[in-house]
């Protein structure tokens, strides 16, 4: 396998779970997002290891993990804006927003095709363009026609998009990557929790034991997505990732009608639909270049 196709087929998979969280968060209802948050970070420290040792046979030492300051950095960096967008991402799914969530998704490809082409100095094919183009309608049609920017939407994305470029100036590998994420935030998560239960009184640490156990799962549940996310952000381009996600927001988009009832009007049906053009075209042109490069493949030479 081609390392652009590997990198490919890993943010499938990444986007494909990604689509179908929405089913786990239907448990927590107006969860306590602060805690949500907070225990998902403490909860990712072992979760974490536990990778790095499937994955390398042993842990790091610690003069490795903190060798590279300009890493560590960015994966501080890193594990902040993953913050914010998770929990844009987490409050719409806990609050009968999954329609918002998809939306916000289906911008995000726009957010990380610029993010591409304006930092990292990509080039997109003609197919592409016409995907940004038309996704570019689609969302600016839907502000036009509401008399609002879906706040929500657009925080997810922009944040997520810049988590990638972070992504891609850390020199770590992808497991150690995502442990050190996880582990530079815990000493805040840790304070933060401590100071709630003293001053307020925590919603999650006081629930029952089925509960809290779900608060802990959305460690395991989000990091297994971007396991994947991050193998494929190391194999392909910011480009290919950025298309690729449209796969999680169509299954939220789904998830969102055919099973939790969201209103879906004529606004968004337009929206939508040129969103869904742009994907189409970019299907298309993705297609037809695997066959033109397959049948250069076997055509003999001198032919």
């Amino acid at each position: 396998m081609k390392p652009t196709r590997y990198g490919d087929v890993m943010a499938a998979i990444a986007f494909l779970i990604w689509g179908i969280l929405p089913l786990y968060y239907q448990f927590l209802p107006n969860a306590a997002m602060d805690e949500l948050l907070a225990l998902r970070v403490i909860a990712s420290v072992p979760v974490g290891l536990l990778l790095i040792v499937v994955m390398k046979g042993s842990l790091p030492t610690w003069h490795q993990l903190f060798s590279d300051k300009r890493s560590l950095g960015f994966a501080l960096l890193a594990g902040l804006l993953m913050c914010v967008s998770w929990y844009a991402f987490t409050w719409a799914l806990t609050h009968e927003q999954v329609m918002e969530a998809s939306l916000g998704f289906f911008i995000s490809p726009l957010m990380i095709v610029a993010v591409g082409v304006i930092a990292l100095r990509e080039t997109l094919s003609f197919g592409k363009k016409l995907g940004v183009v038309f996704a570019g309608i689609g969302l600016s049609y839907q502000i036009y026609q509401y008399g609002h920017a879906p706040y929500i939407a657009l925080t997810m994305a922009s944040f997520f998009a810049l988590y990638g470029l972070c992504k891609k100036q850390i020199k770590f590998d992808w497991s150690t990557c995502l442990f050190m994420e996880a582990l530079l935030l815990t000493p805040v998560a840790i304070a933060y929790l401590v100071y709630k239960s003293m001053t307020m009184g925590s919603v999650a640490l006081n629930a029952d034991m089925s509960v809290f156990l779900l608060y802990l799962g959305s460690a395991p549940v989000t990091l297994l997505p971007l396991v994947f996310y991050s193998i494929a952000i190391n194999h392909t381009s910011m480009s290919n990732v950025g298309l690729m996600q449209y796969i999680e927001p169509s299954l939220q988009f789904i998830l969102a009608v055919l099973l939790f009832g969201e209103l879906f009007d004529e606004v968004k049906a337009v929206s939508f639909g040129f969103i869904w053009l742009g994907l189409a075209f970019t299907a298309l042109e993705t297609l037809h270049s695997r066959y033109k490069r397959r049948r250069l493949e076997l055509t003999p030479e001198g032919v």
